[in-house]
């Protein structure tokens, strides 16, 4: 379906509508949609993901997409201008379908509340810029924007009158416009601002301007509607209009499918590879709309959205008495959470009850409710209760073929009746659940005495399931104690699982089960006692009450701060200021190009891959003669197509097509071309590959029995560690493993190749990092030399290391296929693809020895490092070499002997990630750092502190450290934060509840910056000045959102001394920079920061003669006589990185030119019961020596924490024990969303700190503060000691990495934990495996 949305999307040449998932999970294809309903009699605007939206129901709609509302050469729409100058685009793909969501808010609600711009924001991932400045920018529409976002009138809010602690007082209010209070706080040396934009330049929203809705669809709308039927190549759309239509079709054809919203139909044909010739969509008929209040309940139609039904019983509980709404309440707790607002403004309540997910959010509360389903069909109709005996297997219903849901009646609760929701998932904000419920209970009258109960749970069977047996035994009893304790040991023996049950998790689920009843029965207890039951006996205990409240999280407060420019800089030097980025308004308006936005070329084709399904095997045949009978197909590419070598890879270890044997799934075999992607698809799914099978190694732990490692083992080793064990007091041993992470760049790997005809000649325009080694892998592959073969880089859509050296893989197998076919061919991956075949951060294992005195001095560390390289060596070695040389995070440790090693495996190749293993071996100091705190009795942040370096001190790779600003950084985040007084405030919250916790961490960092390959850190340029004046500027690095290009074009500003008006940048390409390191390491401003400014400083002094002749002249005048009297005016720069140069053997050298450092403290607060956590706060303070930009750091600082909250707290990679990998797209994988960042979230940097190694005295900030949401994972850990201390346990405990709700609910053991004990590993098959 989302197919013909892209045909017509390109035939219009509108492009800003992006494909980020194909499976509704992102946002970035978000598009409002307007029609007018008949039944409500009024128009409704709503979002909906263009990619799930069939075009057949377009019928009498109107679609705006971001095109629509504003661009660049006219006018911006508020929404997009506010969401570019709050810096709150940085690659801009996930920027339309963000400013669509907005967009829609306000046509329907123009002074939106904060909360509900949080709301809507639900369906949309963003992956740059962590979120906290588009609620910023978007703020500015809000009722109550001057408010600091605290409870209002409430403790801390700023309109309360008392101080709030943020940042020394700032009050957040008119944040980051002129009337902060921070604007005017004058250091003794500097000024600190906190004004990254100013709102008092925003445009005004002006309702009254917005385009119309079109008077022929009104019109139309109105009229008598007819029958209609659309006629695919495979699929055929009926659109009735009366019941009696859809009846007789429903009869002739009973199994076709009734899709409404297309949200789970859509997903199953495009991802489940599923084909229902037949779909008839009853959108339109009344009955399946209609709304009906009767004597016992409400009736909603079964076409009704869920958006519509979250309307209905919202009003319900509004007009209605409390105690007729329990279910009512519990219906809108779960559609809170119920996918994105996306979703629920299409999907329909008889589409989710019909699909029998055994997950489903509602279901659970229909059934146990005792929700009631009319079904209608040539037969008649009749009614049936939603029971035990309405699911009969996984996905199947007692419905029968021909008949209908039409209608569904929740009833109203009676006196003396009590229900609860609930659902957990891994991610709060638009996620599937792990286990979801509904729970009831009803008393007889005017007792504690149980009447009649029903406990219904999802995703603890193949369906929804009624506990029947705990029901039963727990009818007639009192609600007590006795009833809690029996219930749970019932429930826990019915709700049992195999322990290789579907989904894993298997005791996290079980668990679940028995926390949900007990959060139950606290409720229903506490309602008991607020009713003046006098049968209560037991009232809730106080410190149990907080296990009731329902998950709330308060509007985000922030405060940004940074050093403003010396009094004096020239207004237009824009070095140090917050220049917005270049690109943000084009991203904003969808006017950006990336490399899928590119027009086709005439006979394009377009390019599917085929990849093994087994991890380890023998090609046997491949067979694509089914592939040819596909319309459209053009041929089959492998192996022996390819002109060139079929060898590639940084290693030479890799191939472009896999031959004989194949060493992971999604390894590339071949690739179909056709004329269009959906029949290049159908076609690589019709070509047949016979294997045989080969014993694959899929886990670190299996390559270490089986010693299968990659060779270039590396060692560091320092002073005498055995003498450093016999001097310590205590000795430690200890292990952590960490889990993988996917990049999940919103724009996947893309590829056009275009043939130029002659000399074998091929322009390749490519999302990647890394012109040089694609165009290099490329022109291999094809057999010509590189000077045959053009690389173009206009923007990528992220790339996070990414797109460093994996691109290839794609590219060089396009570039093969254009030169079979002698046609330009187009390829960008599926999310699904893009995550199979491409690799991800490398899981680790670390296993530690340290040795320290009783104060918490370490003396003696000895560390082992095992990553899970893949089945290729890429980058691996280079990632182990970063984590060897960051092992000791930013600690002085006198006596270290390391080893580091990269297995090898039948996984897709690992590769680069934003730190390159820095994370990684800094994650591991920090857990044998805390284990060493724990042992000594001592506060974590004085141990911490103690073993810091001081400025002069050596690593243990012996480089001396200069301009350690760390210890400055550490201070200043400990008083901005709080901390001590924050401290003794979260001892005593958990001194007052025992299911919820709260806990804070500090963490220091210390980065290393330089590429550790010491001929990368080089960097080139190339400038020309045309004789208007206007300056073209090309340069190594391509931009990926991290606003490279920005910060250039302001180092050029400032070196020529013109405006950045008159600078452009276009692209990044093989024919103007030859020979780039890739844009990675975080170097890229450094050192082409530095190649510009050569560049600039050629042109100055070609210039200079011209100058001193007209002093007064301007550049215009200077430009015109040097062309006049023949000077150039194009120029190269060059330059790199002096004395670096690391060798391992020898413990010697220098292997970084300097280093950046930052603290952060975060406060979090976790939910015992279900392993839910919240982050509250968290301040960083960061030295990125004097910044090129603040508005650009502060969001690279930004971006990269939320990455890391993602890498520490939620991004679980889950592999099947054969190596095939489950995660393959949002659905399943979760990357933070908006509602997942800190509460309040504090920036500053660091001030009066030059840094002399880099361009005007700048640092690198991409990767750096990655490592700081640590202090999310610590503080984490701070709060489940509390927890396990309730029930007795006081010793350490190992967690690992991510802590997800599943690892921390587990560590918190307790009474439930208990009752619900693993199986013995080796006695069962998992379902997943830790890789």
């Amino acid at each position: 379906m989302y197919h013909r949305w892209i045909k017509v999307r390109r035939k219009l040449g509108l492009c800003g509508t992006k494909l980020g998932c194909g499976e509704g999970g992102c946002g970035a294809c978000t598009v409002m949609i307007s029609k007018y309903d008949p039944f409500r009699k009024k128009i409704l605007h709503h979002t909906a993901n263009a990619c799930l939206f069939p075009v057949c129901a377009l019928h009498h709609v109107a679609v705006t997409t971001v095109e629509g509302i504003g661009n660049t050469k006219s006018r911006l729409h508020p929404a997009q201008e506010r969401i570019a100058k709050s810096h709150g685009s940085q690659c801009g793909f996930c920027t339309p379908g963000i400013v669509m969501s907005m967009y829609t808010l306000l046509r329907n609600n123009p002074e939106p509340h904060m909360e509900d711009i949080e709301d809507a924001f639900q369906g949309n991932l963003c992956r740059c810029t962590g979120y906290r400045p588009i609620l910023e920018g978007y703020r500015t529409f809000a009722k109550d924007m001057n408010c600091c976002g605290k409870v209002v009138n409430g403790t801390g809010c700023c309109r309360s009158g008392k101080e709030n602690t943020m940042n020394g007082g700032c009050c957040g209010g008119k944040a980051n416009g002129p009337g902060c209070c921070m604007n005017g706080k004058e250091d003794s040396v500097t000024m600190t601002s906190s004004s990254l934009f100013n709102s008092s330049e925003f445009q005004p929203l002006d309702p009254t301007q917005e385009p119309i809705f079109p008077p022929e669809l009104m019109t139309q709308s109105k009229k008598q509607q007819k029958q209609m039927c659309f006629k695919g190549e495979r699929v055929m759309w009926i659109q009735p209009t009366t019941l009696n239509e859809l009846v007789a079709l429903k009869s002739q054809y009973p199994n076709a499918k009734l899709v409404v919203g297309n949200t789970e139909v859509g997903i199953e044909m495009r991802l489940k590879n599923l084909l229902y010739p037949v779909i008839i969509a009853p959108a339109w008929i009344p009955e399946m709309n209609a709304v009906q209040h009767t004597e016992t309940g409400v009736t909603i139609g079964a076409a009704c959205t869920l958006k519509s039904v979250e309307e209905v019983m919202r009003k319900a509980v509004a007009d209605l008495p409390p105690y007729k709404t329990e279910i009512f309440q519990a219906v809108l707790e779960q559609l809170r959470w119920f996918a994105g607002p996306q979703i629920r403004n299409v999907a329909a309540i008889g589409g989710n009850i019909m699909t029998a997910s055994p997950i489903s959010d509602l279901n659970p509360v229909l059934m146990a409710s005792g929700s009631k389903l009319t079904l209608i069909s040539k037969e008649g109709k009749r009614t049936v209760t939603m029971d035990e005996k309405f699911f009969t297997g996984y996905r199947k219903t007692i419905v029968k073929p021909e008949e209908i849901l039409l209608s569904v009646e929740i009833p109203y609760s009676k006196k003396g009746e009590y229900f609860s929701a609930f659902k957990q998932a891994s991610r709060r904000e638009d996620d599937i659940a792990i286990v979801t419920c509904g729970l009831r209970v009803l008393f007889q009258d005017g007792t504690s005495r149980v009447e009649e109960i029903k406990l219904s749970y999802g995703g603890m069977a193949p369906t929804t399931v009624l506990a029947l047996k705990t029901c039963k035994e727990l009818t007639g009893r009192d609600w007590n104690e006795k009833l809690l304790q029996d219930a749970c040991r019932l429930l826990s023996a019915e709700m049992d699982l195999s322990p290789s049950a579907p989904g894993g998790m298997v005791d996290f689920r079980r668990t679940l089960t028995l926390s949900f009843f007990f959060k139950f029965y606290l409720t229903v207890l506490q309602k008991l006692s607020k009713s003046g039951n006098k049968t209560v006996c037991e009232p809730v205990p106080s410190n149990y009450i907080s296990a009731t409240e329902l998950f709330h999280k308060d509007p985000i407060a922030n405060a940004q701060l940074f050093q403003e420019v010396p009094k004096g800089q020239a207004v237009e030097d824009m070095v140090g200021r917050p220049l917005v980025h270049v690109s943000a308004a084009k991203q904003a308006s969808g006017e950006a190009v990336y490399c899928d936005d590119i027009p086709h070329h005439e006979n394009e084709l377009y390019l599917t891959l085929v990849t093994s399904t087994k991890a380890h095997a023998k090609i046997l045949s491949i067979d694509a003669s089914e592939a040819q009978s596909v319309p459209g197909f053009v041929c089959f590419v492998s192996a022996k197509d390819v002109p060139g070598s079929n060898v590639t890879g940084i290693a030479n270890d890799e191939t472009v097509f896999a031959k004989d044997v194949v060493t992971c799934v999604g390894h590339i075999i071949g690739a179909v071309l056709a004329d269009t992607q959906e029949h290049s698809r159908r076609a690589a799914k019709a070509v047949k590959i016979k294997y045989e099978e080969l014993e694959p190694i899929v886990t670190i732990q299996e390559a270490i029995e089986k010693k299968s490692f990659f060779k270039d083992i590396k060692r560091i080793n320092k002073g005498d560690v055995k003498k450093g064990f016999e001097e310590s007091d205590h000795i430690l041993e200890g292990e952590m493993y960490l889990g993988g992470q996917e990049h999940f760049y919103l724009e996947t790997h893309c590829t056009l190749a275009v043939p130029k005809g002659e000399d074998g000649e091929m322009e390749l325009f490519v999302s990647t990092q890394n012109p040089m080694k694609t165009q290099e892998f490329a022109a291999n592959a094809l057999g010509v030399p590189s000077n045959r073969v053009v690389v173009r880089v206009k923007r990528m859509g992220g790339g996070f290391g990414g797109k460093e050296t994996r691109s290839t893989i794609l590219t060089s197998v396009v570039a093969v296929a254009a030169f079979k076919a002698g046609r330009a061919v187009r390829c960008m991956l599926d999310r699904d693809e893009d995550m199979l075949v491409s690799g991800g951060r490398h899981p680790f294992l670390g296993r530690y020895k340290v040795g320290f005195m009783k104060n918490g001095k370490v003396k003696s560390l000895e560390v082992s490092y095992y990553s899970n390289g893949g089945n290729s060596v890429d980058l691996s070695h280079g990632v182990m070499d970063r984590a060897l040389l960051h092992l000791d995070n930013s600690y002085n440790i006198p006596n270290v002997s390391s080893v580091g090693i990269v297995c090898k495996t039948n996984l897709p190749s690992n590769t680069a990630f934003r730190g390159f293993g820095g994370p990684q071996g800094m994650m591991i100091a920090e857990c044998w750092m805390s284990d060493v705190a724990r042992k000594c009795g001592l506060p974590p942040e004085e141990v911490r502190k103690l073993n810091l370096y001081h400025e002069g001190d050596t690593t243990h790779f012996n480089q001396k450290l200069e301009g350690f600003t760390l210890r400055r950084c550490w201070d200043e985040c400990l008083s901005s934060s709080g901390y001590h007084a924050r401290k003794k405030l979260i001892e005593e919250f958990n001194k007052q509840n025992r299911w919820k916790k709260r806990g804070m961490s500090i963490i220091p960092t210390k980065f290393g910056i330089s590429f550790t390959v010491p001929f990368l850190n080089q960097a080139g340029a190339l400038l020309h000045v045309y004789t208007d004046g206007s300056v073209l500027l090309t340069h190594g690095g391509t931009e990926m959102g991290q606003g490279l290009h920005t910060k250039m074009i302001q180092v050029a500003s400032r070196a020529l001394g013109v405006p950045t008006s008159k600078i452009y940048i276009s692209e990044t390409s093989t024919n103007t920079v030859p020979n780039t390191s890739p844009t990675a390491a975080s170097v890229s401003a450094d050192i082409n920061g530095m190649a510009v400014y050569n560049a600039c400083q050629t042109i100055l002094k070609r210039l200079e003669p011209i100058k001193q002749s007209n002093p007064k002249g301007s550049w215009e005048d200077w430009i015109k006589t040097a062309y006049e009297s023949c000077v150039s005016l194009s120029a190269t720069g060059f330059y790199r990185i002096p004395e670096v140069g690391y060798n391992f053997e020898k413990n010697e050298g220098k292997p970084f030119s300097y280093f950046s450092y930052g603290v952060a403290c975060s406060e979090v607060e976790i939910d015992c019961l279900t392993g839910d956590h919240k982050n509250i706060r968290t301040d960083i303070v960061m030295d990125v020596g004097t910044s090129l930009n603040p508005a650009i750091d502060i969001g690279q600082i930004e971006g990269a924490f939320v990455q890391g909250i993602g890498l520490f707290t939620m991004e679980e990679l889950r592999y099947s024990p054969e190596g095939n990998l489950y995660t393959r797209g949002p659905g399943m994988y979760k990357i933070p969303a908006f509602g997942d960042i800190p509460t309040e979230f504090n920036v500053s940097l660091l001030r009066d700190c030059p840094n002399s190694k880099a361009v005007y005295s700048s640092k690198a900030v991409g990767e750096p503060p990655l490592f700081l949401s640590a202090s999310v994972f610590y503080a984490i850990k701070d709060a489940i000691y509390s927890a396990r201390k309730d029930s007795g346990l006081t010793e350490s405990f190992r967690l690992d990495s991510p802590a997800t709700p599943e690892r921390i609910r587990n560590a918190c053991v307790d009474i439930f934990t208990k009752m619900c004990p693993s199986a013995e590993p080796g006695t069962f098959k998992p379902w997943c495996v830790r890789v």
